[in-house]
């Protein structure tokens, strides 16, 4: 049967795995599997998976269960789960049957991140309690009483997240729980941001915990520090540690050393310097990078809207505690290397187009689990064979080969374009379903956001759908990209508008002299740092003909302050929004919406009423400037209930409206 293009709607049917985790005999890959259901929602599940691509449901049911974690013997699967309405809780469950257990009795709140202790005894995690105002007893209190909804009272800058919402004065602390008796304590509470870090020291009495030492730490520099926290929540600092940024603590099998990723940069709040592998005595001491040597972030991901955003880096230490595996994202492609302790010496163990998100080691060390996946293919589970010299990945699952078998997927083609001051950009292509030799097409290009974050070698459902609609769909990593070095990074750092613009030029010229892209049909797009670019672009050229700017910024100075994260005095952008005007011109002059007289592009405006990271004044001051000139425009908003990451994680339904309108807005204007 022949396969058809791609639509908006084959978004249902994708089957989005993730989070594997190696049994600790290394037959068994536990792993979510999360879909769309007939209800409009996402439902996750856990499964595990053997080598012979066996799989097995665990969990069932109209509620989620995610986090799957193998007990340290391999006998109990630990996961989180809201089956107790507004009340989540971490659930046991034993592979040898039945049914799943709660283990806490948490009032209303959110879990964070939870690890087994080595003798499976404890599990420490992390729990901030709801707003007072906002657990369900006091909604449906003040609903009886005909109260009106309270005021939200704040102290701290510090009070509300993307995708997370607001919380005022809460904060996550930690917690440890026993196995046994389900008794849940909270051991430590360091305030700050409320943002943890840990791993159990192997005589499981103690863990290692990372946070900021700093209690203005929106304002102050990066100092994350390390401490050891008894279960008793003794705490102590491990000395010797200079500032900068920490994270992913973990601690060597004989317990006498720690690794981390952070970086020494002491004024880099937007991460624009590598994340490199350090090592510290437990008992303190100036840390040993071990990656110094080397221009590489070891906390990269790839941009997609077919996986979850987030990156984050790989620690695994060697049972023999010699090396250190870790994940790289470079030139759009995230590999697995390993590191030896005692040289740095660092070697790659996987080559090729692809992504890989893995977990720790086997208890023997030869074997750790993976998501899997390119720009063709959509994720699958695999196993990883650790090879002296390299691994080798074994593909396991195929919940997405119906959608394979069906569907028409272009393959991206790969350019490196030459751009000012000898720099080289790398693009892709991808050529429309049907294409032909001597036609010329109409064309998008796709500006991603971050601005330190990459596209790659992953499907991008998005992308296929412009390809299947008759597009010529090009996408870049220009200067401030990760992925080609700290230099190449660092370049837009306080300059945006700069290099970066140099960049994306030399890739409108590129489409211009296409010979398969018509330049009169052109158009550009992107999301967040994606649509700043987009404004900034219809302020600086006429070369496109309409545009549609998403979840974007375009006047940094006011975004300065009502971000979740805001913009720091005199910091990354080296202005301020408040103070004498030269502070603030150094704001403004990298705002696009100061250079909006130029415009004359119709523009899609493409905004969530929700979102915590560029708030939607964002767009309607971008609105409101066209609408003033007479330029044709249209602006979609969507409500509160979605974030800045609705593209990726939003109502489904609201998702494919969105993509609706990216087609139609296209087909108005780019098509002949």
């Amino acid at each position: 049967m022949p396969k058809r293009p791609v639509k908006a709607e084959d978004l249902l049917r994708v089957q989005f795995v993730g989070d594997p985790q190696i049994h600790p005999e290394g037959n068994l890959i536990l792993f979510s599997k999360k879909h769309i259901t007939e209800k409009n929602a996402y439902l996750t599940h856990l499964f595990t998976v053997d080598r012979a691509g066996t799989v097995k449901q665990w969990t069932q049911g109209e509620k989620s269960a995610a986090g799957g974690r193998w007990s340290p013997d391999g006998k109990q699967i630990l996961f989180s789960s809201g089956r107790e309405g507004e009340k989540g809780q971490l659930y046991l469950l034993s592979v040898d049957g039945g049914e799943a257990q709660a283990l806490t009795k948490l009032e209303e709140g959110s879990i964070g991140e939870y690890i087994w202790s080595p003798d499976g005894k404890h599990i420490a995690f992390t729990f901030r309690p709801a707003m007072p105002t906002e657990t369900k007893e006091a909604k449906e209190d003040r609903k009886a009483k005909g109260l009106s909804e309270p005021p939200v009272e704040l102290d701290s800058i510090w009070y509300r997240l993307d995708g997370d919402g607001y919380f005022a004065g809460q904060r996550h602390a930690l917690w440890i729980v026993n196995t046994e008796t389900g008794k849940a304590e909270l051991i430590y509470n360091a305030d700050a941001m409320g943002f943890y870090s840990f791993d159990w020291m192997p005589n499981s009495d103690e863990l290692v915990v990372c946070h900021s030492a700093n209690k203005m730490a929106m304002v102050g520099k990066p100092d994350d520090k390390l401490f050891l926290v008894s279960k008793k929540g003794r705490a102590k600092a491990i000395p010797g540690l200079p500032i900068g940024s920490k994270g992913n603590p973990k601690v060597s099998p004989d317990g006498k050393w720690v690794a981390y990723l952070g970086s020494r940069a002491e004024d880099d709040p937007w991460g624009t310097s590598n994340t490199h592998l350090f090592v510290v005595p437990l008992e303190g001491g100036e840390p040993r990078c071990l990656t110094e040597a080397y221009d590489y972030d070891m906390s990269v991901s790839v941009l997609t809207d077919t996986k979850d955003a987030g990156g984050g880096g790989t620690i695994s230490w060697s049972p023999d505690g010699k090396s250190i595996y870790v994940t790289i994202g470079w030139h759009g492609e995230i590999q697995l290397a390993k590191v030896d302790v005692s040289s740095g010496k660092l070697e790659f163990l996987t080559e090729g187009r692809h992504w890989l998100a893995v977990s720790d080691l086997s208890a023997d060390g030869k074997i750790m689990a993976a998501a899997y996946g390119n720009a063709t293919t959509l994720p699958e589970i695999a196993f990883v064979d650790i090879k002296p010299k390299k691994a080798e990945c074994s593909v396991v699952t195929s919940f997405n080969s119906a959608y394979h078998d069906k569907i028409t997927t272009q393959e991206p083609e790969e350019v490196w374009l030459e751009s000012t001051d000898g720099v080289k950009v790398q693009a892709w292509v991808i050529k429309p379903v049907g294409f032909k030799s001597k036609a010329k097409y109409p064309a998008v290009l796709e500006i991603h956001g971050g601005p330190h974050a990459q596209y790659g070698w992953a499907y991008f459902h998005e992308f296929q759908v412009l390809a299947a609609e008759g597009y010529v769909v090009v996408y870049s990593n220009p200067r401030g990209s990760k992925g080609y070095g700290q230099d190449y990074c660092a370049a837009i750092k306080g300059a945006w508008g700069d290099k970066d613009w140099d960049d994306v030029q030399t890739v409108t010229r590129y489409m211009q002299h296409h010979p398969n892209i018509h330049p009169g049909q052109m158009g550009v797009m992107g999301g967040s740092y994606g649509g700043y670019m987009t404004n900034w672009v219809v302020g600086h050229t006429k070369d496109f003909k309409a545009a549609i700017t998403d979840r974007c910024v375009s006047n940094l100075v006011s975004m300065s302050g009502n971000s979740d994260f805001a913009v720091n005095k005199d910091e990354y952008f080296g202005g301020c929004a408040w103070g004498d005007l030269d502070r603030i011109a150094e704001l403004w002059k990298q705002s696009p919406i100061a250079y909006f007289e130029s415009v004359t592009t119709p523009m899609l405006i493409i905004h969530s009423v929700g979102d915590l990271r560029c708030n939607i004044e964002q767009s309607e001051q971008v609105f409101t400037a066209l609408q003033m000139q007479g330029i044709e425009s249209r602006f979609v908003r969507y409500p509160v209930t979605t974030s800045h990451g609705m593209s990726r994680i939003g109502p489904p339904d609201l998702r494919l409206h969105r993509l609706g309108e990216i087609t139609s807005w296209w087909k108005k204007h780019l098509q002949p």
